[in-house]
Formats: C-alpha cells, sequence, structure tokens
C-alpha cells in the first residue's frame, strides 16, 4: 500500500518517482504529461495543458492528485478524468486523459542523456546535489532544477535519464494538435519550464511541503 502524504502542516519531503514527457505541438499546444509509479498518492499519471492563448489545464486521475498537483502548480481549469499512460512498445507512449489522445514515440539519447545516465541514482537525486546543479543548468539551458513551488513548497528535479520525442501525434476533443514541435513559449505552470527539445525524462521530484 501507498504510504499517505503528511498534513500540510508537516515540513516534509515527498519523492515521486517516475517520468515526465514534455512535448509542443505544431498547433501551439503544449502538453506535459507526468508518470508516476512510486510516490506518496500511490501510482497514478496527470497531464499539465498550455494552449495556445496561455490557458492551462490540469487533467487529473482524482481529487486527491489534483488537490496536490493544483497546490503546487498553477493552472486555470483542472478537470477531474480518467489519465492512462502506458508503454505499449519500448520505444512507444501513449496517453488518454478525458479530451487527451496522444501517441508517441523516443529516440536515442542525446549527448545530455548520455550524460545525465552516468550519474549515479543516488548522487543524482540527492536534493544537495540537485541544488547544487541549479546555477549551472540556468546558465547552460536557461531551466532550473530547483525552485519555489506554490504554497510555500520546495521543489527538486533528479534527472536520471533523457531522451528525445521524435514523433507525437495527438487530438484534443477529437481535433488534431499538429506534429512534434519544440516546447515554445516556455510553459508556466510553476518555477520552470521542460526542456525546449521535447523529450522523455526520467526523474526523481522531491516536494518538501512549507
Amino acid at each position: 500500500m501507498a504510504e499517505r502524504p503528511p498534513a500540510s502542516g508537516d515540513r516534509a519531503r515527498l519523492r515521486f518517482d517516475g517520468w515526465i514527457l514534455g512535448t509542443g505541438t505544431t498547433s501551439g499546444t503544449r502538453l506535459v504529461v507526468g508518470h508516476w509509479p512510486r510516490s506518496p498518492l500511490g501510482a497514478f499519471s496527470d497531464v499539465m495543458v498550455q494552449q495556445p492563448d496561455g490557458h492551462r489545464v490540469l487533467l487529473a486521475p482524482s481529487e486527491e492528485v489534483a488537490d496536490f498537483v493544483a497546490a503546487t502548480y498553477t493552472f486555470d481549469e483542472v478537470r477531474l478524468v480518467p489519465v492512462d499512460v502506458a508503454r505499449p512498445g519500448g520505444r512507444t507512449w501513449t496517453v488518454a486523459a478525458g479530451p487527451l489522445a496522444m501517441r508517441l514515440t523516443t529516440g536515442r539519447r542525446p549527448g545530455l542523456g548520455r550524460l545525465l545516465h552516468a550519474v549515479p541514482a543516488r548522487l543524482a537525486t540527492h536534493p544537495g546535489w540537485v541544488a547544487a546543479l541549479d546555477r549551472p543548468a540556468r546558465l547552460l539551458t536557461g531551466l532550473r532544477t530547483r525552485g519555489s513551488a506554490g504554497n510555500g513548497r520546495t521543489e527538486w528535479y533528479g534527472v536520471l535519464d533523457l531522451h528525445a520525442v521524435t514523433t507525437v501525434h495527438a487530438t484534443w476533443e477529437g481535433d488534431p494538435l499538429g506534429t512534434v514541435a519544440p516546447v515554445r513559449p516556455p510553459v508556466t505552470f510553476g518555477f520552470g519550464s521542460v526542456p525546449p527539445r521535447p523529450g522523455v525524462v526520467r526523474v526523481v521530484t522531491t516536494v518538501q511541503l512549507a
């Protein structure tokens, strides 16, 4: 049974172990999928959608997940829908979440992926190491590995691996979203965005409650 999250008054650190898929589309819609087989909330997946006009939508599978994610990030709309993320093939991912249907494929690790994969997992996910990487990451890529989230929470993104996304086929309420495109402009759910180049990141996210 999954460990229950502590009360919001506890200054505790929660670890979410899984993957983050981030991609843009030629329609201008940007998609961030979290797939968490191990977390204090149990196994779950969620989807953050930013539409071309900037409208931010959270697709969450339960009120518990919606409450936690919406207290950590910022959205204009929250929808409770079944969220199913699967890997029918080694490099293929499928996402079915209410109005969203998506199928994507990944390629080999880019140079950054090989570098990340070479770091021992215990070190790569330690908040001290992640915090030390925050400034170099901002200078080299414009991305953050540590920052302040909603409700006084702090997050650390410990990245273990990276594969580029090569193809995307997605629809929103039955309308095609186009093909794969960079995540531009950056998404604005929290203190940082996903990389501009579409990718699937193996990650351990640590959230410290206020």
